[in-house]
């Protein structure tokens, strides 16, 4: 089993590289939420909040994307597009009524048939409204249940939920009006177009978004706040600088820093298999079940209590990589072409350079970059033979192509354990381990027999 890093955990660390894998799935350049907190943390101070409530405001921006997997499926098939760069694209946009339309026409259907295309597009002109609050709705509600169980705050989780409320009460999920609307929410999301746009036309043209939003998406005082805070000596620089993670940890109100713990850690493994598993329709509750699978087969080999933690871990967050990665391609009926399958290969290298971000989980990147291996080199990124494959990696891939064998799908039922168990028979030696198999076969056996008393 990978050692285990003993020495106290940031939280700010912890989820300033977990907050990469949110920005992938908001189709964001990578850094997007660690510069909205370095904006928003300047914007809170600009204001004067106190250090209790700029380590809550600190947090919220880090996390303010929480939820943002649980619409890409929805939006792929609504749009019939890609979820990643419908996802960056439209947070470009302007807030006018013909720059919509434009978007919508430029962004529905480009790679389907003229009559898909036009049907797609008219229920969206038709049904604009409701579609965007129930988005929204899931997004946010998702987002917020994700921050709880981790353990945060209310403030926190209010927050998050209501990220894309506007000061003129024409936001969503429900329409809150100006001081209704809570703080941390209202900084996020000026901190938030503050970044998209200073990324994709320049500081000034950030600067220009805001004032035009001014009194609709944003109180004007915090605009105004805004500006005096980008007026600061070093203020871009640092924002554009290679170093500015590491500034940002330095962020964090002092006598606030937060670190973690083992069970929190859990908790917070969990969350982020939960923003894993929202992604896809095809996938709910997948990493949850790959766990227990994992843990399952680590018992019957009798690992330690620590190490069955540290591997459950791992099986929560081998799918990371995935997040990466469009609906439209995870969810396609049909074959995968070569370059859709190109992408797939590429989610375990994801997972892997998203883990060792962190020393929470940088031991056991390994596992999740492996998944995939075969024992006899055929598997993928790394074409990896069994003398490279650790036991622990092996547990999780059994766990896993168990889970895709047996898990109910909306195409087809769960497969019958024997007829899974069957057809992992036939790959143990050439694809999976036989030892893993041989428990993973014994600990379904007492839990048939469980269903069965």
């Amino acid at each position: 089993m990978p050692s285990e890093n003993t020495s106290k955990i940031r939280l700010a660390e912890l989820f300033g590289a977990l907050s990469h894998a949110l920005d992938i799935t908001e189709g964001q350049p990578r850094g997007h939420c660690v510069r909205c907190c370095w904006i928003g943390i300047h914007i809170g101070r600009q204001i004067g909040l106190p250090e209790a409530e700029l380590s809550d405001l600190y947090y919220t921006l880090l996390l303010k994307d929480l939820g943002c997997s649980s619409n890409a499926a929805r939006i792929c098939e609504l749009y019939l597009t890609d979820d990643l760069t419908f996802k960056h694209d439209f947070k470009t946009i302007g807030t006018s009524l013909p720059a919509a339309l434009r978007f919508v026409l430029s962004h529905t259907g480009l790679k389907h048939g003229f009559a898909e295309r036009v049907r797609a597009i008219v229920n969206i002109l038709q049904n604009g409204g409701d579609i965007a609050t129930e988005m929204i709705e899931t997004r946010c509600q998702r987002g917020a249940d994700i921050a709880r169980q981790m353990h945060f705050s209310q403030p926190v989780v209010d927050a998050i939920y209501s990220l894309d409320e506007h000061w003129n009460g024409q936001g969503r999920p429900n329409g809150l009006k100006q001081a209704d609307i809570p703080l941390f929410s209202q900084i996020a999301l000026l901190a938030q177009v503050i970044d998209v746009f200073q990324i994709n036309a320049g500081k000034d043209s950030a600067l220009i978004e805001i004032r035009e939003r001014s009194g609709s998406w944003f109180d004007p005082a915090l605009v105004a706040a805004a500006e005096t805070a980008a007026s600061e000596t070093g203020f871009w620089e640092t924002l554009q600088s290679d170093d500015l993670e590491t500034t940002v940890y330095g962020l964090e109100p002092a006598q606030n820093v937060r670190f973690t713990d083992d069970d929190q850690l859990d908790d917070i493994a969990l969350g982020f298999a939960q923003v894993i598993d929202s992604k896809s329709p095809y996938t709910a509750g997948h990493s949850e079940r790959v766990t227990l699978y994992s843990d399952m087969i680590a018992e019957e080999l009798g690992y330690s209590a620590r190490d069955r933690q540290l591997l459950r871990r791992a099986a929560l967050l081998h799918d990371i990589g995935k997040l990466g990665v469009s609906n439209s391609i995870l969810d396609k009926p049909g074959k995968l072409d070569d370059l859709e399958w190109q992408a797939i290969r590429l989610h375990p290298v994801f997972t892997d350079e998203i883990l060792r971000r962190m020393d929470a989980f940088k031991d056991l990147a390994p596992i999740g970059r492996g998944h995939h291996e075969k024992l006899d080199g055929r598997g993928y990124p790394d074409g990896l033979t069994a003398s490279r494959i650790s036991m622990e990696t092996r547990i999780v891939t059994m766990a896993d192509i168990f889970d895709a064998l047996t898990a109910e799908r909306p195409y087809r039922a769960a497969m019958p354990l024997a007829k899974a168990l069957g057809i992992l028979e036939s790959d143990v030696g050439s694809s999976l381990d036989a030892t893993c198999f041989e428990a993973l076969k014994r600990a379904t056996q007492r839990m048939d027999g469980y269903k069965a008393a």
